[in-house]
């Protein structure tokens, strides 16, 4: 069978108590804890009143909905995963997203480009897609900083008018410093339905270089139900 790139980056597990708990060592920066959930979460989805591109959907939202036998299966899945992280410290949000705003610079800083999240204490992303086209992301070795392309730091530059010894900084206060182009080569691993992911992030403790990962563009006509903290 054909590795992937990504495929050394990763680290499975089969129940919470693992992807918490398994660390970080070595390449590995994603934790993927593989499942084949039961349950209708598109019939959620449709009958959820979605107005805005992105809807924070509670406990409370669930409960009120009237569902088929698959769709209360589907919603058990739900409320059990947002009890699991908020009982380990996280703040889980279940979102029904039609889109996510676009950043139409020359320079997007938008969840669509590949990006690293960043926090100053010690902390990690948790996502799980359950319909809907779901995130991907990259090896470490198959992406480029964006600030390092010559061509782009360079207009960077042009656009920054303050002293050069502040650069840097600008940088990172515009969160350029985040985000990464993928090279031509590079073989994106999707994340794929009902898995629990556990992402490396940027932190001042972190063992390993952060993931990089992004939000995929939207199938037409269909929203993506994503749990994320």
């Amino acid at each position: 069978m054909k590795t992937s790139p990504t495929d050394k980056h990763i680290a499975k597990v089969s129940n919470f108590e693992d992807l918490v708990n398994t660390p970080f060592r070595g390449e590995i920066n994603a934790l993927c804890w593989e499942r084949n959930l039961m349950g209708d979460f598109t019939e959620i989805v449709d009958k959820l009143e979605c107005l805005e591109n992105i809807t924070v959907v509670d406990e409370e939202d669930l409960l009120d909905l009237d569902l088929s036998e698959q769709g209360k299966l589907a919603r058990e899945v739900l409320i059990n995963d947002m009890k699991l992280l908020t009982e380990h410290g996280a703040a889980p949000v279940l979102n029904v997203i039609k889109c996510y705003e676009r950043d139409d610079d020359f320079f997007p800083t938008d969840v669509y480009s590949y990006h690293v999240d960043r926090s100053p204490i010690p902390s990690d992303t948790f996502l799980c897609t359950y319909a809907g086209a779901s995130s991907d992301f990259v090896a470490n070795e198959q992406a480029v900083q964006k600030i390092l392309i010559p061509e782009i730091r360079q207009e960077l530059r042009n656009r920054f008018d303050g002293r050069e010894e502040d650069f840097e900084d600008y940088l990172i206060e515009n969160f350029y410093d985040l985000h990464y182009q993928a090279l031509h080569d590079a073989e994106p691993h999707v994340l794929g339905l009902g898995h629990l992911w556990r992402l490396a992030i940027d932190h001042p403790e972190q063992q390993v270089p952060p993931c990089l990962h992004r939000a995929p563009n939207e199938n037409p006509g269909e929203y993506r139900l994503l749990l994320i903290c």
